[in-house]
């Protein structure tokens, strides 16, 4: 009886979350701080597909789901060794 404003609620928070994120990647003044937003977002945007998911009762979003969490990991750690190394590819 309450889970849908339960989910709502939630979905609206992270809605939230995730625009602030974007605020931070844009006025970011230093690249890691840029790389932590951009990886922060993909969690929150893992958590809105979650989140959708469970609230129309799809099954399909969690494959989705997996798979952006393997691109988010995947950039993150290529954004980081480009800032260490400065190159990605050795």
């Amino acid at each position: 009886m309450i889970l849908p404003y339960a989910l709502n609620f939630a979905l609206g928070c992270f809605a939230v979350a995730l625009l602030m994120n974007l605020w931070r990647l844009l006025s970011a003044p230093t690249l890691p701080d840029r790389i932590l937003a951009a990886d922060t977002m993909v969690v929150n945007m893992i958590a809105l597909i979650v989140l959708y998911g469970v609230r129309i009762g799809s099954e399909i979003n969690f494959e989705a789901v997996l798979l952006f969490a393997m691109t988010g990991f995947v950039s993150t750690v290529a954004f980081a060794k480009y800032l260490l190394r400065g190159s990605i590819i050795e």
